[in-house]
Protein backbone atom coordinates (compact mmCIF):
# COMPACT_ATOMS: atom_id res chain seq x y z
CA UNK A 1 0.00 0.00 0.00
CA UNK A 2 1.12 3.73 -0.98
CA UNK A 3 1.55 5.95 1.70
CA UNK A 4 1.94 9.55 1.39
CA UNK A 5 3.89 11.38 3.90
CA UNK A 6 4.92 15.09 3.82
CA UNK A 7 8.20 16.49 4.85
CA UNK A 8 8.43 19.93 5.98
CA UNK A 9 11.88 21.45 7.38
CA UNK A 10 12.37 24.14 10.43
CA UNK A 11 13.06 27.40 10.06
CA UNK A 12 14.98 29.91 12.23
CA UNK A 13 13.69 33.32 12.04
CA UNK A 14 16.32 35.63 12.14
CA UNK A 15 14.00 38.49 12.73
CA UNK A 16 12.11 37.26 15.68
CA UNK A 17 8.62 36.63 16.70
CA UNK A 18 7.70 37.43 20.44
CA UNK A 19 4.22 38.15 21.02
CA UNK A 20 0.61 37.12 19.96
CA UNK A 21 -2.01 40.30 19.45
CA UNK A 22 -4.65 37.30 19.89
CA UNK A 23 -3.69 34.34 20.86
CA UNK A 24 -6.71 32.09 19.95
CA UNK A 25 -5.57 32.80 16.09
CA UNK A 26 -1.96 33.24 16.70
CA UNK A 27 -1.90 36.28 15.45
CA UNK A 28 1.32 38.26 16.14
CA UNK A 29 2.45 41.70 17.56
CA UNK A 30 5.30 42.19 14.96
CA UNK A 31 6.13 40.82 11.22
CA UNK A 32 9.29 38.20 11.05
CA UNK A 33 11.71 36.69 8.66
CA UNK A 34 13.33 33.50 9.12
CA UNK A 35 15.81 30.88 6.81
CA UNK A 36 14.40 27.35 6.07
CA UNK A 37 17.21 25.10 7.17
CA UNK A 38 17.64 21.76 5.39
CA UNK A 39 18.67 19.75 8.29
CA UNK A 40 16.15 19.44 10.73
CA UNK A 41 12.65 18.15 9.62
CA UNK A 42 9.87 16.15 10.55
CA UNK A 43 7.85 14.17 8.40
CA UNK A 44 3.78 13.48 9.09
CA UNK A 45 1.08 11.14 7.49
CA UNK A 46 -2.59 11.81 7.85
CA UNK A 47 -5.53 8.94 6.98
CA UNK A 48 -8.57 9.64 7.97
CA UNK A 49 -10.81 6.52 8.67
CA UNK A 50 -14.53 5.73 9.56
CA UNK A 51 -13.98 2.44 10.82
CA UNK A 52 -11.76 4.83 13.36
CA UNK A 53 -13.55 5.91 16.21
CA UNK A 54 -11.22 8.30 17.67
CA UNK A 55 -8.03 10.63 16.64
CA UNK A 56 -5.49 8.24 17.45
CA UNK A 57 -1.34 10.09 17.55
CA UNK A 58 2.16 8.59 16.91
CA UNK A 59 4.95 10.78 17.91
CA UNK A 60 8.17 9.26 16.75
CA UNK A 61 6.64 5.68 17.04
CA UNK A 62 5.01 6.25 20.31
CA UNK A 63 1.51 6.85 21.34
CA UNK A 64 0.67 10.19 22.57
CA UNK A 65 -1.54 10.67 25.68
CA UNK A 66 -4.98 12.67 25.36
CA UNK A 67 -3.38 16.59 25.51
CA UNK A 68 -0.85 16.17 22.71
CA UNK A 69 -3.91 14.24 20.73
CA UNK A 70 -6.40 16.91 21.42
CA UNK A 71 -3.63 19.68 19.92
CA UNK A 72 -3.89 17.59 16.60
CA UNK A 73 -7.42 16.55 17.17
CA UNK A 74 -8.07 20.87 17.12
CA UNK A 75 -6.18 21.77 14.14
CA UNK A 76 -7.33 18.99 12.03
CA UNK A 77 -11.23 20.52 12.22
CA UNK A 78 -9.35 23.58 10.35
CA UNK A 79 -9.10 20.75 6.96
CA UNK A 80 -12.13 18.27 8.32
CA UNK A 81 -14.90 21.05 8.58
CA UNK A 82 -14.40 22.57 5.08
CA UNK A 83 -13.45 19.07 3.72
CA UNK A 84 -16.85 17.61 4.94
CA UNK A 85 -15.17 14.69 6.91
CA UNK A 86 -16.70 13.40 9.92
CA UNK A 87 -14.31 10.41 10.33
CA UNK A 88 -11.21 10.06 13.06
CA UNK A 89 -7.88 10.04 11.76
CA UNK A 90 -4.49 8.26 12.20
CA UNK A 91 -1.71 10.67 12.56
CA UNK A 92 1.45 8.89 12.50
CA UNK A 93 4.53 11.67 12.73
CA UNK A 94 8.14 11.39 13.08
CA UNK A 95 10.54 14.59 14.12
CA UNK A 96 14.23 14.70 12.86
CA UNK A 97 14.82 17.27 15.75
CA UNK A 98 14.45 17.21 19.17
CA UNK A 99 10.99 18.45 20.16
CA UNK A 100 10.66 21.63 22.25
CA UNK A 101 14.48 22.74 22.32
CA UNK A 102 14.25 25.70 20.45
CA UNK A 103 15.06 24.09 17.83
CA UNK A 104 11.92 25.30 15.86
CA UNK A 105 10.54 21.83 16.11
CA UNK A 106 6.79 23.33 16.27
CA UNK A 107 7.33 24.98 13.20
CA UNK A 108 8.15 21.93 11.12
CA UNK A 109 5.64 19.60 12.88
CA UNK A 110 2.94 21.43 12.47
CA UNK A 111 3.71 22.72 8.90
CA UNK A 112 4.04 18.65 8.19
CA UNK A 113 1.04 17.99 9.89
CA UNK A 114 -0.58 21.13 7.86
CA UNK A 115 0.65 20.24 4.15
CA UNK A 116 -0.47 15.68 5.26
CA UNK A 117 -4.07 16.79 6.43
CA UNK A 118 -4.06 19.32 3.06
CA UNK A 119 -3.15 16.11 1.18
CA UNK A 120 -6.04 13.33 3.20
CA UNK A 121 -8.70 15.80 3.16
CA UNK A 122 -8.82 16.86 -0.81
CA UNK A 123 -8.50 20.30 -0.17
CA UNK A 124 -5.94 21.07 -2.37
CA UNK A 125 -4.98 24.70 -0.61
CA UNK A 126 -2.73 26.72 -2.42
CA UNK A 127 0.73 27.15 -0.80
CA UNK A 128 -0.43 30.80 0.52
CA UNK A 129 -3.93 29.37 1.92
CA UNK A 130 -2.08 26.36 3.56
CA UNK A 131 0.29 28.71 5.39
CA UNK A 132 -2.30 30.82 7.09
CA UNK A 133 -4.27 27.61 8.50
CA UNK A 134 -0.73 26.33 9.27
CA UNK A 135 -0.50 29.33 11.15
CA UNK A 136 -3.40 28.01 13.87
CA UNK A 137 -1.21 25.47 14.83
CA UNK A 138 1.93 27.48 15.75
CA UNK A 139 3.04 30.64 14.39
CA UNK A 140 6.28 29.73 13.17
CA UNK A 141 5.12 26.85 10.83
CA UNK A 142 3.07 29.67 8.96
CA UNK A 143 6.77 30.23 7.35
CA UNK A 144 8.02 26.40 6.95
CA UNK A 145 5.38 26.29 3.92
CA UNK A 146 8.39 27.82 2.30
CA UNK A 147 12.16 27.59 1.45
CA UNK A 148 14.94 30.16 1.71
CA UNK A 149 14.21 33.10 3.13
CA UNK A 150 10.38 33.43 4.18
CA UNK A 151 8.58 36.39 5.71
CA UNK A 152 5.92 36.20 7.53
CA UNK A 153 3.55 39.02 7.31
CA UNK A 154 1.68 40.41 10.38
CA UNK A 155 -1.35 41.46 8.79
CA UNK A 156 -4.28 42.82 9.93
CA UNK A 157 -6.49 39.53 10.25
CA UNK A 158 -6.99 36.20 10.31
CA UNK A 159 -7.22 36.32 6.55
CA UNK A 160 -4.16 38.60 5.50
CA UNK A 161 -1.59 36.93 8.23
CA UNK A 162 0.84 34.41 6.52
CA UNK A 163 3.89 34.18 4.90
CA UNK A 164 5.72 34.58 1.46
CA UNK A 165 9.04 33.55 0.11
CA UNK A 166 11.61 36.32 -0.07
CA UNK A 167 14.44 34.56 -2.05
CA UNK A 168 15.81 31.54 -2.18
CA UNK A 169 19.30 31.94 -0.23
CA UNK A 170 21.42 30.24 -3.00
CA UNK A 171 24.22 32.37 -2.44
CA UNK A 172 26.70 31.12 0.25
CA UNK A 173 24.06 30.90 3.02
CA UNK A 174 24.45 28.46 5.86
CA UNK A 175 23.94 27.69 9.22
CA UNK A 176 26.38 26.16 12.30
CA UNK A 177 23.93 24.89 15.05
CA UNK A 178 25.58 24.07 18.55
CA UNK A 179 23.09 22.38 20.10
CA UNK A 180 23.75 23.06 24.40
CA UNK A 181 21.00 20.88 25.64
CA UNK A 182 18.50 18.80 23.51
CA UNK A 183 16.21 18.73 26.13
CA UNK A 184 12.37 19.97 26.37
CA UNK A 185 12.88 23.32 27.80
CA UNK A 186 10.95 23.88 31.09
CA UNK A 187 9.03 27.36 29.90
CA UNK A 188 7.18 26.55 26.72
CA UNK A 189 7.60 29.44 24.43
CA UNK A 190 3.77 30.53 24.39
CA UNK A 191 4.06 30.87 28.27
CA UNK A 192 7.59 32.77 27.81
CA UNK A 193 6.00 34.91 25.37
CA UNK A 194 2.75 35.86 27.07
CA UNK A 195 4.47 36.54 30.10
CA UNK A 196 6.90 39.23 28.36
CA UNK A 197 4.28 40.96 26.68
CA UNK A 198 2.41 41.22 29.62
CA UNK A 199 4.89 42.37 31.82
CA UNK A 200 8.30 43.76 29.84
CA UNK A 201 8.68 47.61 29.85
CA UNK A 202 11.12 46.76 27.31
CA UNK A 203 8.44 45.18 24.88
CA UNK A 204 7.11 48.81 22.91
CA UNK A 205 10.60 49.07 22.01
CA UNK A 206 11.24 46.10 20.85
CA UNK A 207 8.01 46.31 18.58
CA UNK A 208 9.78 49.56 17.35
CA UNK A 209 13.00 48.58 16.80
CA UNK A 210 12.06 45.52 15.02
CA UNK A 211 9.67 46.71 12.49
CA UNK A 212 13.37 48.71 11.37
CA UNK A 213 14.95 45.46 11.61
CA UNK A 214 12.87 44.16 9.16
CA UNK A 215 12.83 46.66 5.97
CA UNK A 216 16.39 46.65 6.68
CA UNK A 217 17.54 42.96 6.43
CA UNK A 218 14.91 42.71 3.51
CA UNK A 219 17.52 44.61 1.53
CA UNK A 220 20.40 43.17 2.82
CA UNK A 221 19.00 40.43 1.24
CA UNK A 222 18.11 41.91 -1.68
CA UNK A 223 21.66 43.12 -1.90
CA UNK A 224 23.27 39.99 -0.86
CA UNK A 225 24.84 42.08 1.74
CA UNK A 226 26.13 38.78 4.13
CA UNK A 227 27.99 41.58 6.79
CA UNK A 228 24.69 43.99 7.36
CA UNK A 229 22.21 40.31 7.61
CA UNK A 230 24.35 39.08 10.33
CA UNK A 231 24.96 41.93 11.94
CA UNK A 232 20.80 42.91 11.77
CA UNK A 233 20.27 39.05 13.08
CA UNK A 234 22.23 39.27 15.46
CA UNK A 235 21.12 42.28 17.07
CA UNK A 236 17.75 41.61 16.84
CA UNK A 237 18.11 37.95 18.46
CA UNK A 238 19.94 39.75 21.68
CA UNK A 239 17.01 42.47 21.51
CA UNK A 240 14.32 39.75 22.08
CA UNK A 241 16.28 38.38 25.02
CA UNK A 242 16.59 41.72 26.44
CA UNK A 243 12.61 41.83 26.25
CA UNK A 244 12.56 38.31 28.27
CA UNK A 245 14.83 39.78 31.06
CA UNK A 246 12.80 42.48 31.26
CA UNK A 247 9.89 40.19 32.42
CA UNK A 248 8.15 40.01 36.08
CA UNK A 249 9.47 37.23 36.75
CA UNK A 250 12.81 38.12 34.56
CA UNK A 251 13.06 35.00 32.03
CA UNK A 252 16.31 33.44 30.01
CA UNK A 253 16.54 30.32 28.50
CA UNK A 254 20.27 30.80 28.39
CA UNK A 255 22.95 27.95 29.51
CA UNK A 256 26.67 28.85 30.78
CA UNK A 257 27.76 27.06 26.98
CA UNK A 258 25.31 29.57 25.47
CA UNK A 259 27.59 32.52 26.35
CA UNK A 260 31.18 30.41 25.63
CA UNK A 261 29.02 29.55 21.99
CA UNK A 262 28.81 33.48 21.75
CA UNK A 263 32.10 34.34 22.43
CA UNK A 264 33.46 31.98 20.36
CA UNK A 265 31.44 34.11 17.57
CA UNK A 266 32.82 37.24 18.97
CA UNK A 267 36.28 35.70 18.51
CA UNK A 268 35.55 34.27 14.86
CA UNK A 269 34.57 37.68 13.78
CA UNK A 270 38.00 39.04 15.20
CA UNK A 271 39.90 36.90 13.22
CA UNK A 272 38.41 37.38 10.13
CA UNK A 273 35.72 35.13 9.71
CA UNK A 274 32.34 36.19 9.23
CA UNK A 275 29.83 34.52 11.18
CA UNK A 276 26.63 36.09 13.48
CA UNK A 277 24.60 34.02 16.35
CA UNK A 278 20.83 34.41 17.40
CA UNK A 279 19.10 32.24 19.78
CA UNK A 280 15.24 31.46 20.17
CA UNK A 281 12.88 30.25 23.28
CA UNK A 282 16.10 27.78 23.95
CA UNK A 283 19.71 27.43 24.91
CA UNK A 284 21.27 26.19 22.13
CA UNK A 285 22.86 28.81 19.27
CA UNK A 286 22.71 29.02 15.59
CA UNK A 287 25.84 30.77 13.76
CA UNK A 288 24.51 32.35 10.61
CA UNK A 289 27.46 32.02 8.19
CA UNK A 290 28.97 31.79 4.48
CA UNK A 291 28.36 28.09 3.60
CA UNK A 292 32.25 28.08 2.64
CA UNK A 293 33.06 28.86 6.16
CA UNK A 294 31.24 26.09 8.01
CA UNK A 295 33.69 23.72 7.67
CA UNK A 296 36.40 25.71 9.70
CA UNK A 297 33.90 27.31 11.77
CA UNK A 298 32.56 24.11 12.72
CA UNK A 299 36.33 22.99 13.48
CA UNK A 300 36.73 25.82 15.90
CA UNK A 301 33.57 24.79 17.70
CA UNK A 302 34.74 21.01 17.75
CA UNK A 303 38.07 22.46 20.01
CA UNK A 304 35.17 23.85 22.89
CA UNK A 305 32.04 21.59 22.08
CA UNK A 306 31.22 17.79 21.19
CA UNK A 307 30.94 16.72 17.62
CA UNK A 308 27.56 15.52 17.99
CA UNK A 309 26.55 19.23 19.11
CA UNK A 310 27.49 20.80 16.12
CA UNK A 311 25.46 20.42 13.13
CA UNK A 312 25.91 22.23 9.67
CA UNK A 313 23.10 23.06 7.73
CA UNK A 314 22.23 24.37 4.44
CA UNK A 315 19.36 26.58 3.43
CA UNK A 316 16.35 24.39 3.42
CA UNK A 317 13.52 23.51 0.61
CA UNK A 318 9.40 24.16 1.14
CA UNK A 319 7.00 21.30 1.76
CA UNK A 320 7.71 17.95 0.23
CA UNK A 321 5.39 15.07 -0.48
CA UNK A 322 7.21 11.67 -0.13
CA UNK A 323 5.66 8.59 -1.12
CA UNK A 324 6.67 4.94 0.16
CA UNK A 325 5.33 1.41 -0.11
Amino acid sequence: MTEKKVRAYTNIALIKYWGKRNEELILPTSSSLSLTLDAFYTETSVSFNADVDQDTFYLNDHLQDTAATQKVSRFLQLFREPAGISSSALIKSTNFVPTAAGLASSASGMAALAGAANLASGLDLNPRDLSLVARRGSGSATRSIYGGFVEWQMGTTSADSYAVPIDDASWDIGMVVVVVNHHEKSISSREGMKNTVATSPFYAGWLESTAKDLIEIKEAIRLQDFQKLGEITESNGMKMHGTMLGANPPLSYWEPDSVVAMQLVRQLRKEGIPCYFTMDAGPNVKVLCRLSDSAKIKTRFAEVFQNDQLIVAKPGPGLQVLTSN
